[in-house]
């Protein structure tokens, strides 16, 4: 399966397949970010996440897939600090902040600062087409989240620190995109990378977050861990398909077809939470998915 995705990198086959992993990964992180509202908080339920999906991954790591090189080694260090800060960023964000208000912000930064830093790393350029799609797309995530905060009831003392935190927590996300693009694309077998970095990754949140998982009541681990359990399964689907989409085709691309998780946020929330969407929040949604279908044509 490995020889195979990496015959098709840069061809017709893997381009097309990259598109399906990041609209994949687009709707496994719509789920996922909806795993993590509760009454647990986003720094327990994150901690919880990351300690199962790197009980998950070490098996695997350790026995299963080719040994790292030894210039991997530094680059799991460099994605480990960077996924580390953005998930106490986006932990402090969520707390700060409604999430409908600040997911669109921090999804919506995210995108335009990953093609801006493929095309300085990674030598790729968006046709006008693509820069016009990206346009559309990032106005409908940035609508969406103005949207939200008229009719949101928010904390406005609290609202300008929780937008500057998504601000700052979408660069994030764009660093550790172009990183792990970087990454991946750095081994001679792409699992390799997904196996340790998921292993690695698995290790801050439960460190940061341990003596309160450890003062959970038997009554209240067992929910949060069932919780952590299908987190963790939806976290290895989401961004392993997101660093593989990478891998095969053009970093930017990828970047902003998995932002139209917003859209995935609004329709979960409107099929299966039974949330008002109104003719507003349909008619930023369609303008998302015209974007990324724009964005696509365009290449």
């Amino acid at each position: 399966m490995t020889d195979w995705l990496t015959s098709i990198e840069g061809t017709s086959t893997g381009h097309h397949l990259a598109l399906a992993l990041a609209l994949f990964a687009a709707l496994t992180h719509a789920i996922f970010g909806a795993l993590q509202k509760g009454r647990h908080g986003p720094w327990l339920t994150r901690g919880a996440v990351d300690l199962c999906y790197g009980v998950m991954a070490a098996p695997v790591a350790f026995f299963l897939v080719p040994w790292p090189e030894p210039h991997m080694w530094i680059i799991f260090a460099g994605a480990f600090a960077i996924h580390t800060s953005y998930k106490v960023l986006q932990a402090m964000t969520y707390s700060r902040g409604a999430y409908t208000v600040v997911y669109p912000v921090v999804r919506g930064t995210g995108p335009l600062v990953t093609v801006l830093a493929a095309g300085l790393v990674f030598d790729e350029i968006f046709s006008p087409l693509q820069w016009a799609g990206l346009g559309a797309l990032l106005a409908g995530i940035f609508g969406l989240a103005a949207y939200n905060i008229r009719h949101t009831p928010v904390d406005r003392q609290l609202l300008f620190a929780a937008l500057a935190l998504a601000l700052i927590t979408g660069m994030m996300v764009a660093l550790y995109t172009t990183f792990d693009a970087y990454g991946i694309r750095a081994t001679a077998n792409p699992a390799t990378f997904l196996a340790w970095f998921f292993f690695f990754d698995g290790i801050s949140m439960p460190l940061l977050t341990g003596r309160r998982l450890l003062a959970l009541s038997r009554a209240e681990a067992l929910p949060l861990f069932r919780r952590g359990v299908l987190g963790a399964v939806t976290a290895l689907m989401s961004f392993g398909a997101i660093m593989m989409a990478t891998r095969l085709d053009k970093v930017g691309e990828a970047a902003v077809l998995r932002e139209t998780s917003t859209l995935f946020a609004a329709l979960i929330g409107w099929l299966m939470l039974n949330e008002v969407v109104g003719r507003r929040r349909l008619a930023l949604m369609a303008l998302i998915a015209l974007g990324a279908v724009i964005v696509e044509m365009g290449g």
